[in-house]
């Protein structure tokens, strides 16, 4: 084998190497804690990684940040920071209950061919603006429609109920998202505009990946009800995920809707 052949086949074995860790990148929000007895203040890190929880790839983006407190009241954040590998900010919990932080993107992806080059264009945008992002005389347009919600909970006291949004993917607890146990089963529900979600496989995997060999996921899946059940292996916390496509757009020559959900639970010893 010539050293051409050497280098070349070792320039394809990088890439591929890259390509891997690129689609490994997971978005999530990560509390300081889940859990208080008394009103406090909990700094919330959001990041896109490649190790879960560890801030080693890119800020989450928090235009859709959305804070609620447990009369229904929206809070604002505080003390943002917007660092080069994460964003972080403060909560401030001073009502007994549950708060649900949430970051809730909804948008639309556009890709098409240039007439004049020939070449393929891409955009990203929102419902109202992805059509002017997309030339007048484009080739070949496909619009997407994508609809994700990432978030975690925390709790002051008593858990209190969450309101369901009946928008997209949301995640319904059978007892409280932040009262989970190791050892313990907990059940859920995944919901899809406010209905069940069926036969929707969900992933959970606890943080650390970058300390283990394999991810070691859980890899459920929901029933005819929406609903599917995890026996928590160890404490710490953990990262959950679903996605899902179908055809109910709201976004003008969109054929496709991409949704997805995620969740950071923490799980007590």
């Amino acid at each position: 084998m010539t050293r051409f052949t050497l280098r070349a086949a070792g320039l394809a074995l990088a890439l591929s190497a890259v390509a891997s860790v690129t689609q490994a990148h997971n978005a999530w929000l990560l509390p300081s804690t889940t859990v208080l007895s008394k009103a406090d203040t909990v700094s919330v890190d959001a990041a896109v990684s490649n190790d879960l929880f560890v801030a080693n790839h890119a800020p989450l983006r928090l235009d859709g940040l959305q804070i609620t407190a447990p009369d229904g009241s929206t809070v604002k954040p505080e003390s943002e920071a917007k660092l080069k590998l994460r964003n972080v900010f403060d909560v401030n919990v001073a009502q007994p209950g549950t708060y649900r932080i949430a970051v809730v993107n909804n948008g639309a992806f556009a890709a098409w061919k240039d007439k004049a080059t020939g070449q393929n264009k891409r955009a990203r945008g929102t419902a109202e603006t992805i059509g002017k992002e997309i030339p007048a005389d484009a080739q070949d347009v496909t619009i997407t429609q994508s609809a994700g919600r990432i978030e975690t909970f925390v709790t002051v006291g008593k858990p209190s109920a969450l309101k369901p949004i009946g928008q997209g993917l949301e995640l319904i607890a059978a007892g409280s998202p932040t009262d989970l146990a190791k050892g313990e089963k907990a059940t859920f529900t995944l919901h899809l505009d406010g209905k069940p979600a069926k036969d929707l496989e969900v992933t959970v995997t606890a943080g650390n990946t970058q300390y283990r060999d394999k991810l070691d996921e859980l890899k459920l899946k929901t029933d005819d009800k929406g609903q599917f059940s995890v026996t928590w292996p160890a404490a710490g916390m953990y990262w959950l995920d679903a996605s899902t496509k179908d055809s109910k757009t709201t976004v003008p020559q969109a054929k496709e809707r991409r949704l997805s959900y995620a969740a950071t639970l923490e799980v007590m010893p």
